[in-house]
């Protein structure tokens, strides 16, 4: 077995800018769940039974970022199972992805007067979306240079690279009749954009543009070529709709589970909920898990392609260390004799 690679430069600093922007937001969310409202101009709205439950969520949700952060700038995160790094990663991909483009946009378009309003102050506003800026620039980051470590040969091979595959009907059926979906929810979306806030409708176009083209590179996944016309269909690299189809299926999920859990929750987040919003989110969450699913497959049983130790998505015990090997054999050798 080959000896797990250091982690380089550029990934330990990624990390580094992730675990330093969640930081105030953990602190904060511990204050808040501590009972100390810093920054909140209606204790009242945090004291709700509600409110605490998300709280409680949301600095979970972060907590497990922190822990994939430094698993990165570590040679043990190599040795976590594949589901326990990729799942939460989806969702915190699907969700921070809109945040990372949204808040920018919407901060240079509107000024500092987007931050007003609300039982909120401004500047945990500022340290809460700055927060999930930097955490999702240096999570993603990092992430992308751990998986090309981990899973080279989803970055080396080609689209159209051949592979045997068992469920290959049923990612056709899945694909096929994930996409009208997808497409009617990114076009209620990008509907809703029409006389939005600025800032929900910068979501809801980031939001419907990604459903809709996770939903076409998922297609293009299944059929192993792209979706037009021409000799070079397929020899493009692998990596590029599986991207698209990531962060498609990760937001529709994810946006679609957030909302879902608020709408339940009967919080004070939950007042504007309701009617064509809850159906939208619900399909959404159901088609973003389908899609993600029926990727999952796909590469699961493309885990064969490539050389190399760990080359494969599938292959959870990625890298091992000689002395690993070493007291193994000896441990054997020692049992052989005392078998004789």
């Amino acid at each position: 077995m080959t000896e797990a690679p250091r982690p380089g430069i550029g990934r330990v600093t990624a990390a580094i800018v992730a675990v330093a922007a969640m930081l105030p937001y953990l602190t904060l969310k511990i204050l808040w769940l501590a009972g100390h409202y810093v920054g909140v101009g209606a204790p009242d709205l945090m004291a709700d039974p509600a409110m605490v439950g998300m709280n409680a969520m949301t600095f979970g949700m972060d907590a497990v970022g922190l822990v994939l952060a430094l698993a990165f700038t570590m040679r043990w995160g190599l040795r976590l199972p594949a589901w326990l790094v990729l799942l939460p990663l989806w969702v915190g991909s699907g969700l921070l992805s809109v945040v990372i483009v949204s808040a920018p946009v919407v901060l240079a378009a509107s000024g500092l007067d987007a931050l007003d309003g609300g039982p909120i102050e401004p500047w945990v506003y500022a340290m809460v979306y700055g927060g999930f800026i930097g955490q999702g620039v240096g999570l993603m980051a990092a992430f992308a240079l751990y998986a090309r470590d981990r899973w080279p040969s989803v970055f080396t091979t080609r689209l159209a690279h051949p592979f045997p595959s068992l469920t290959r009907p049923l990612q056709r059926v899945i694909a096929w009749g994930a996409l009208p979906v997808a497409v009617l929810l990114g076009g209620v979306m990008l509907a809703w954009v029409i006389g939005a806030q600025p800032y929900l409708a910068v979501q809801n176009l980031l939001r419907g543009t990604l459903a809709i083209a996770g939903a076409l590179a998922l297609v293009a996944l299944v059929r192993g070529r792209g979706l037009g016309r021409g000799r070079r269909r397929g020899r493009g690299p692998f990596w590029r709709p599986a991207v698209l189809v990531w962060l498609g299926s990760g937001t529709l999920f994810a946006w679609g589970l957030y909302a879902m859990v608020v709408a339940a929750a009967a919080g004070p987040l939950s007042a504007a909920e309701g009617g064509v919003e809850e159906f939208v989110a619900l399909f959404g969450m159901l088609t973003g898990l389908v899609m993600g699913l029926c990727a999952a497959f796909l590469l699961v049983e493309r885990s064969g392609v490539g050389s190399g130790v760990g080359s494969g998505v599938g292959n959870v015990q990625a890298v091992q260390q000689p002395l690993e090997g070493d007291d193994r054999e000896r441990d054997r050798g020692a049992a052989d004799q005392r078998h004789r």
